[in-house]
């Protein structure tokens, strides 16, 4: 089995400085170690897919929790949620939308696509690092998914 196929967390996040901030936030919790990063829209899909470069990649072994931007370059967040969750494969897959924003059509557009949760990144510090803790621990050892 490859690293892909025991990915726990797949983060897909296109700005640097917030990708390696939730890293850092679930590293603090231990809940990094089996932690994905892709940039854009389109390699999330070809991830989730298993095509393109991550062809090899075991379809079926999928991620414990999707962290997901909104605005993201080639395809935006919400077609990969809606590819997502019109797939009986990857349907069941939790999706947090962890995005800038507070757009009230931008959160209802996410909830009416089947995301399981909608968090808006704090600006600070000290509230993005307590945020993504907070996620990471909910997803990766609260919350019992369906297998």
């Amino acid at each position: 089995m490859n690293d892909q196929s025991i990915v726990e967390v797949l983060l897909v996040e296109d700005n640097p400085q917030d990708a390696e901030l939730t890293i850092r936030a679930l590293k603090r919790h231990n809940l990094a170690n089996r932690l994905f990063h892709v940039e854009d829209g389109a390699e999330a899909l070809d991830f989730l897919f298993s095509r393109g470069k991550y062809e090899g990649r075991v379809l079926g072994v999928s991620p414990k929790v999707v962290l997901l931007d909104l605005k993201l370059p080639k395809v935006n967040g919400l077609e990969v949620l809606r590819a997502m969750k019109s797939d009986p494969q990857l349907q069941t897959i939790p999706v947090v939308m962890v995005t800038s924003s507070a757009e009230h059509p931008d959160i209802k557009a996410a909830y009416d696509l089947g995301a399981n949760g909608y968090v808006i990144k704090p600006v600070q510090f000290d509230s993005f690092m307590e945020a993504m803790s907070k996620v990471g621990v909910y997803w990766l050892m609260v919350n019992h998914p369906l297998k």
